[in-house]
């Protein structure tokens, strides 16, 4: 049985077939697509969390650098309050 559009007698099955082939192929290359996209902004996370977690390790030894230079600082200044207690 065939449908027909009552005003000019258009066969609607035709049109039916092709919307149900092209529809989901659309879909499926729309979700490539977004998937695609997706992954590079992954990767584009990956690589400036990369970046900051080398900017912390710097950090972190920079801080270690700086505790070890205080300890020194703090050992001459009881040397130095030692000295003067011991002059005045």
């Amino acid at each position: 049985m065939m449908t027909t559009l009552a005003s000019n007698g258009t066969n609607l099955t035709p049109i039916g077939i092709v919307a149900a082939i092209f529809v989901p192929i659309c879909a499926a290359i729309a979700i490539i697509v977004w998937n695609y996209f997706r992954l590079q902004r992954h990767r584009a996370d990956a690589v400036a969390m990369a970046s900051y977690r080398k900017l912390a390790e710097e950090a972190v030894a920079s801080m270690t650098d700086l505790r070890s230079e205080m300890a020194k600082l703090a050992e001459h200044v009881s040397a130095v309050e030692q000295l003067m207690r011991d002059v005045g």
